[in-house]
């Protein structure tokens, strides 16, 4: 999330609300032992003020915040985005 707001702030773009609804899938690794498999983000973010993204915009904000995410780059488990505007 800090990721997210430093890089939409940089951007021009002034975020009102940002709340994240994360799930994770649990699944089998190599040696049959559960593990989070997969986590998916579902942020809904919420702008205001005289520049406002275009849906693809907000994807090539969130892009930009995992490409830096260092928890993104500790964990072996799958992260997805699907994010929304509020």
């Amino acid at each position: 999330m800090l990721w997210f707001l430093d890089i939409a702030a940089r951007a021009g773009f002034r975020v009102d609300e940002y709340h994240d609804v994360a799930v994770g899938e649990m699944g089998k690794n190599e040696a049959g032992k559960a593990w989070v498999s997969r986590v998916t983000l579902q942020p809904r973010t919420v702008f205001s003020g005289d520049r406002l993204p275009t849906p693809e915009q907000l994807d090539q904000l969130h892009h930009a915040a995992h490409a830096e995410c260092f928890i993104a780059h500790s964990v072996k488990t799958e992260v997805l985005c699907r994010p929304s505007l509020g």
